[in-house]
């Protein structure tokens, strides 16, 4: 029997099968509000067993990109629910990952009064991309403050119960693929000299703090949180103590009871791979749901999971070309290709109209 398309549990919840869709950012969210092309788009990939949503900002500061959404109005809570009505409807969970980009943005992203903040004030090498000017050179961001540090964690908490109120089984802090909370754990971005820099374990505390405010705020079953090891997005270089580092950040995630870490490993695009090493420790030190992801077919996920290697197999590209992902891994049909094209422009084509095969 097929373990990918068997029930499981997440923490309390019960999940139709083992596959995860992951965060992807798609820009549908004109004025950063959910909408119904969204929930449409959702609703047609809930075969799955739990959803992640695209990045969604905490604050009007994280949202360094144009059109993604927030979870800090009451006009963005009410554009989620029809989201996770859809997928619940489907017999899906749906966790939304809280993204605050940092240093990653630019200014002609964010709404009037907004900053881009970092743990320090080092830009990220490369380019944002604005609808109002195109490609625009990252900015130096502004060193967060003590009290800005607490703005933030007060806001992460804010939008873990907005979440809530929105239906969302749970949400996942985005602490990987460059952005804030891993800005804090990476060196190179975080050069602090107070409470919030130098050693690993100071360098993780923003994250921990955050992680626990939130369990403190709706449980620690409906909080999770991804990671990237090794992974070098968004100028994110490796450095020697890397795996010392992340297997102490394991010790330290599982001791504060998160409901699931997602690992995530770039090597499929292109990055360093995620040492096999680097996944073992977290499958021994991390005691709750594991999820692996990059660059699974039904094949190899099978394989990891029939190996232990960890509870839940997350897949992007595959399962946005193909809706109906589910069905046509258990068939053995055809995929479609993924349109790269379409992946961040506004509107429909390459994201809500991908063939279905019937089934």
């Amino acid at each position: 029997m097929s373990l990918l398309f068997s029930e499981t549990v997440l923490g309390p919840l019960k999940l139709q099968n083992r596959l995860v869709m992951c965060p992807l950012t798609r820009n549908r969210a004109i004025d950063n509000i959910p909408n119904a092309l969204m929930a449409q788009y959702y609703a047609q990939r809930a075969s799955v067993g739990l959803i992640i949503t695209e990045g969604t900002s905490p604050s009007p500061n994280g949202l360094g990109y144009p059109r993604i959404p927030g979870i800090f109005s009451p006009a963005q809570v009410a554009g989620w629910k029809p989201v996770t009505e859809g997928v619940h409807a489907k017999g899906a969970k749906i966790f939304m990952q809280l993204m605050h980009c940092g240093r990653i943005a630019h200014p002609l992203n964010l709404p009037a009064g907004a900053r881009v903040l970092a743990p320090s004030a080092v830009a990220a090498a490369g380019e944002m991309y604005t609808d109002a000017e195109s490609l625009k050179p990252h900015p130096v961001p502004q060193a967060m403050t003590e009290a800005d540090i607490q703005a933030a964690i007060a806001e992460y908490v804010q939008a873990a119960k907005n979440a809530v109120a929105a239906g969302f089984d749970g949400i996942e802090l985005h602490s990987a693929n460059g952005y804030l909370l891993e800005q804090f754990i990476r060196p190179n971005s975080n050069q602090r000299t107070d409470r919030y820099g130098g050693p690993i374990e100071n360098r993780a505390r923003f994250v921990l703090e955050v992680a626990e405010a939130v369990i403190g705020a709706i449980g620690k079953d409906r909080v999770g949180i991804r990671l990237s090891p090794f992974g070098v997005f968004n100028d994110m270089p490796l450095y020697p103590a890397m795996e010392a580092e992340y297997t102490w950040l394991a010790q330290q995630l599982n001791a504060r009871g998160l409901v699931y870490i997602h690992l995530v490993d770039h090597s499929p695009q292109g990055a360093p791979p995620v040492p096999a090493s680097m996944k073992a420790t977290f499958r021994k030190e991390f005691k709750r749901t594991l999820i692996l992801s990059g660059g699974y077919d039904a094949a190899r996920a099978e394989s990891d999971l029939a190996a232990g290697k960890c509870d839940l197999i997350a897949v992007g590209r595959p399962i946005l070309a193909n809706p109906d992902l589910v069905w046509r891994w258990k068939t053995g049909a055809a995929l479609n290709t993924p349109d790269g094209a379409t992946f961040y422009t506004p509107g429909p084509k390459g994201y809500t109209d991908y063939p279905v095969l019937a089934g």
